[in-house]
């Protein structure tokens, strides 16, 4: 009930504003953009060492495609716009016709109506398949996504995207934003389970925004309120600072989480950070130094860390386009895990293509 007191009060306040924001310019709508996205590597498993069909030891190896969107962005007036962008998935079911394919699924479906001329320039307010409020607002400084995802989606505490509705209000002057949504909770490659829903809230703070070298700090604070179901919680807590600059972006992110997946199981208290950065120089190269710290239960003393190191070349091309090729080393160890776990190391080589 309180949710959906919720959606309606959201919708009641904001769709008017968006009705009565600037007339259309009508020579300029409506216009469709089409755009891609492309995730490619080799990856060879140093640690720990496999076994084939035959019982020979082997270091599994692999060329795989991780991500290919295809994007469609359609403004209809300059209220009024839409984004549809399908992405590929491997099919693991060994029960489907199509086991081992590559299939595509919607990522993002969604309509969304501009604030601005009502509350603010970058207001806006969204429903359908969208971005979550966390992890677009880091990937925004944080340019390898295509060597793996953010700490928070790589350990599944949250998802990228999710259907639901939300809304942002922009300061003024580029002083910061707050996002307030709605949300399944399930993410965007699973359905609704049940009756719970995923109140989402952002805050992010830029201090200085006219400051030549300080304008690229940021602050935010992210809550997650759900429920797997009744009473069982499905909670998170994080915060961020980001820095920008011309040759160099940094980040670190810290949080808590409350688990208790299902009726009568005893509740994961647990907590997490991420430090990361990325010089750049002025002749397209780039690097990645990155290190995670996850305990998934506080009580019993297990922790998983993440060690990333990478260098990457970025070709140059016009505005609106990125290629970039990345060799990087990942090793995941898994100290106080019981049963124990093995270290993991990784080499690959990573490719974007964004158009």
């Amino acid at each position: 009930m309180r949710t959906a007191r919720a959606i309606g009060l959201l919708a009641a306040v904001l769709a008017p504003a968006a009705v009565r924001g600037a007339t259309d310019a009508a020579a300029d709508f409506p216009n469709v953009r089409v755009g891609g996205q492309l995730f490619a590597d080799f990856t060879y498993q140093a640690a720990p060492s496999g076994t084939d069909a035959a019982g020979n030891a082997i270091h599994p190896n692999s060329f795989n495609v991780t991500r290919a969107y295809v994007n469609v962005f359609g403004n209809l007036s300059r209220v009024i716009s839409a984004r549809i962008t399908s992405d590929i998935v491997r099919d693991t079911d060994p029960n489907s016709s199509l086991s081992g394919s590559a299939v595509y699924r919607l990522k993002y479906a969604y309509a969304q109506a501009a604030l601005d001329d009502a509350i603010g320039r970058g207001s806006w307010i969204r429903i359908g398949l969208q971005s979550t409020p966390y992890i677009s607002y880091v990937e925004e400084v944080y340019p390898y996504r295509f060597q793996g995802p953010l700490f928070f989606d790589r350990e599944g505490l949250l998802v990228s995207a999710d259907a639901g509705i939300s809304a942002r209000w922009a300061f003024p002057f580029d002083y910061g934003d707050v996002v307030v949504g709605v949300f399944n909770g399930e993410g965007y490659a699973h359905s609704e389970a049940n009756d719970q829903k995923a109140l989402q809230a952002r805050i992010g703070i830029r201090p200085l925004p006219r400051h030549p070298v300080l304008r690229g700090l940021r602050f935010a604070v992210f809550g997650d309120r759900d429920h797997y179901q009744g009473s069982d919680p499905k909670d998170r807590l994080a915060g961020v600072v980001t820095f920008e600059h011309p040759w160099f972006n940094a980040g670190f992110e810290f949080g808590r989480f409350r688990d208790r997946s299902t009726p009568g199981a005893s509740e994961a208290n647990g907590r997490g950070w991420s430090a990361w950065a990325t010089p750049r120089t002025p002749i397209g190269v780039g690097g990645l130094l990155r290190y995670d710290h996850t305990e998934p239960d506080e009580h019993t003393g297990a922790t998983r860390t993440r060690e990333i190191a990478g260098i990457a070349y970025w070709f140059p091309l016009q505005k609106g386009i990125a290629t970039a090729v990345m060799v990087d080393y990942e090793r995941d160890r898994y100290p106080g895990f019981s049963p124990p776990k093995p270290t993991e190391e990784r080499w690959a080589l990573h490719t974007l293509v964004s158009f």
